[in-house]
């Protein structure tokens, strides 16, 4: 299992919208709206590396996200 946290920033007012967009995301187990230098943030889970990069791939092109920053959990137990 591959696990890890995507950071996204969103165009102004779009957060909500991007939140419930992720949590219809198969890969992501929760999402939520923060506060702070990120608009929001989700925990993807995946089989592999490689499904785990298709994930942020497909995040990255959602519509109103204008970037992201994704960090890999080394030991995902």
């Amino acid at each position: 299992m591959h696990k890890g946290f995507i950071l996204l920033n969103c165009d102004l007012g779009a957060e909500e919208y991007i939140v419930e967009e992720l949590k219809q995301m198969q890969n992501i187990s929760n999402a939520y709206v923060t506060f702070g230098a990120y608009d929001a943030i989700a925990e993807i889970q995946t089989g592999s590396q490689d499904e785990f990069e298709k994930v942020i791939a497909t995040i990255r092109k959602l519509s109103r996200v204008v970037s992201t920053m994704t960090l890999n959990v080394t030991d995902p137990e």
